[in-house]
């Protein structure tokens, strides 16, 4: 498998990742692809054939060798980095939308016609619910596997030697796994880190929830003092000055708006996506 495609793709990710988005990508192609590609594929190479048992029954150590090892490791290891790494392409793919959309408005209105996004690659809106969706989507992948995991085997390791007994073994048979002590090795490797990069993004949805909600609350105590300065007459005018941190941007401006509008002005684009 050329693990280099997607280390292409997920290239881009950073420029729109968190720091502790940063570090999580490191994490996974640092101590998660590159082990798996070095050591993890070449130490499990031999997992069946070395796989012994004290029986010369034709199919016996076939049957217990599916027993025992009713998935493979590194294809469980290759599924779950697929899956893993698979919504930071999304996030890239939103920010390729924006741009495209940017792009044909700006071919279709002129320079002087505005700009729908400021910062295309701003988590804002739709986008900012891509990120955060595919943050839970990651958590919610690596920690499906560990527990699938430690269903096929428990507390993840290997014994030694595991006794099996069905057809068409003649009876109760020893089979001796290829390393063993190797194998366990490299699987506690790979569940501590799939553990460490669960809490990172734990870490990194807890961190943009919290921004959203301070930016909200500071929104809305610099909209209250202006509210309160309103004539009873003009109370459209100064719900119309009230701008929240949104998708909505200021044609022509590279400042941030501070605050949504009730009432878009001319001046204001409202964008969904």
């Amino acid at each position: 498998m050329n693990w280099g495609i997607f280390e292409g793709l997920l290239s881009g990710v950073n420029k729109y990742s968190t720091a502790f988005g940063r570090i999580w990508l490191s994490l996974v192609f640092i101590f998660r692809v590159l082990v798996y590609l070095v050591t993890a594929e070449r130490v499990w190479s031999d997992d069946h054939k070395d796989f012994d048992c004290n029986t010369k029954q034709p199919g016996c150590s076939n049957v217990c060798f599916d027993e025992f090892f009713p998935v493979s490791h590194v294809r469980l290891w290759a599924l779950q980095l697929i899956l893993v790494t698979c919504p930071s392409l999304l996030v890239v793919m939103h920010v390729a939308y924006r741009e495209a959309r940017e792009k044909k408005h700006q071919e279709a209105v002129g320079e002087d016609g505005g700009r729908l996004y400021l910062h295309p690659g701003k988590k804002r809106g739709g986008l900012w619910w891509t990120y955060v969706c595919s943050l839970v989507f990651k958590a919610a992948v690596d920690t499906a596997f560990l527990y699938v995991f430690h269903s096929f085997y428990p507390r993840y390791t290997l014994p030694p030697v595991v006794k099996c007994h069905i057809a068409p073994c003649p009876n109760t048979v020893d089979c001796f796994i290829s390393k063993p002590s190797e194998k366990n090795i490299f699987t506690l490797f790979m569940v501590v880190t799939a553990a460490i990069c669960i809490l990172l993004n734990l870490v990194e949805l807890v961190y943009l929830v919290s921004k959203r909600c301070r930016e909200g609350l500071a929104a809305r105590r610099a909209r209250a003092p202006g509210m309160g300065h309103c004539p009873d007459g003009a109370t459209s005018s100064c719900k119309g000055d009230d701008l929240l941190s949104g998708d909505l941007i200021f044609l022509g401006s590279d400042a941030h708006p501070p605050l949504l509008p009730d009432l878009p002005r001319d001046h204001v684009t409202k964008t969904i996506l």
